[in-house]
């Protein structure tokens, strides 16, 4: 039994090769939800949908998020109504007193949906539709989350890593952003001064996330600070981890980060951004998996090899690293 702990990116195209050395059913996946808002409405489960779509074989992968082929005419709309009644454009908060009315699971998130600033495709928005509504009947994240992976097919057990409201909200010098506005709107250019995950001290992990992190855990090649910090800041989480073998793939290549703004963000909490990094990220990983030019040195056992992932056959080499991890450790 394995447990993966997944963020957007790097994670599910380790995915991509997970099947040749763990089977579907014994393979749990617990989905980071920090990057989840609220816009126009509608709940946004950015990580949750990637595996949604990876999973039932829909997936946008020349993006990594998305659905192939998938039309965008509502958003064009919204874009365009709102440049004609001169709204405005890019990000807009709802106001303060809105934050945290009406939905509890979207506290601290909420945007508008004038001029959406980031675009979903009209088969997307109808995942967030669904999702939205099942909730709006009082089901939880979890609930929602199961009937979504029935309906596209997942083999594997999908889990958000809690049911109640965690926000990533970024401090920059340029104020206060959710993480979602940072990275998406704002292309990660103010300067990062600290990273917060508002709600998560009184937030739990999501029922079958403790018991999955009772099997061996492989943290994917995720974004330590904003995909994987996320699910360490809830109570009892860290803990777990460190009861039980965690297998960590760097998401660098020595100080280089494969995709998206990890290295700002580690820097920003006072962690080295880079592979050696991982060490102070993460004090309970029994074992890493590194690329084999990376000179980053460990206390704990090291399996290096070319851990690029961009076809499923990459994915397959990396995964059999981590199971040469998973048998010296375990």
């Amino acid at each position: 039994m394995v447990t993966f702990l997944s963020g957007g990116t790097g994670t599910p195209k380790l995915l991509d090769g997970a099947g040749a050395v763990f089977s579907p059913e014994e393979t749990t996946i617990v989905a980071n939800t920090g990057d989840d808002i609220e816009l126009g409405g509608l709940f946004v489960s950015p990580d949750v949908d990637t595996l949604l779509f990876q999973g039932g074989g829909v997936l946008d992968r020349e993006t990594w998020w998305g659905i192939d082929g998938d039309t965008h005419r509502t958003n064009a709309a919204l874009s365009d109504i709102a440049s004609a009644a001169g709204l405005a454009d890019g990000p807009q908060y709802l106001p303060e007193d809105k934050q945290t009315a009406g939905r509890d699971l979207s506290s601290w998130r909420r945007f508008s949906g004038s001029a959406e600033f980031m675009t979903i495709g009209d088969r997307d928005r109808a995942v967030h539709i669904t999702r939205t509504s099942l909730l709006d009947q009082g089901h939880t994240l979890s609930e929602a989350t199961e009937r979504l992976a029935s309906a596209f097919g997942l083999e594997i057990e999908l889990l958000p890593m809690s049911d109640d409201a965690i926000a990533s909200l970024i401090h920059t010098d340029e104020g206060m952003m959710h993480f979602q506005e940072y990275w998406v709107a704002r292309r990660g250019e103010p300067a990062v001064e600290t990273v917060e995950f508002r709600g998560s001290s009184t937030a739990e992990p999501a029922p079958g996330v403790l018991e999955a992190l009772e099997d061996t855990v492989v943290i994917g090649p995720s974004n330590p600070v904003t995909s994987i910090g996320p699910m360490l800041a809830l109570p009892g989480f860290a803990d777990a981890l460190a009861r039980t073998t965690v297998v960590a793939v760097s998401p660098f290549l020595g100080e280089e980060a494969f995709s998206g703004p990890a290295g700002e963000l580690m820097q920003a909490v006072n962690a080295d951004p880079s592979t050696e990094g991982l060490a102070d990220a993460y004090p309970f990983a029994d074992a890493f998996v590194i690329d084999e030019t990376d000179g980053a040195e460990f206390d704990r056992p090291t399996i290096q090899t070319d851990i690029r992932i961009d076809a499923p056959g990459d994915a397959v080499r990396v995964v059999q690293a981590i199971e040469q991890a998973v048998e010296i450790v375990r």
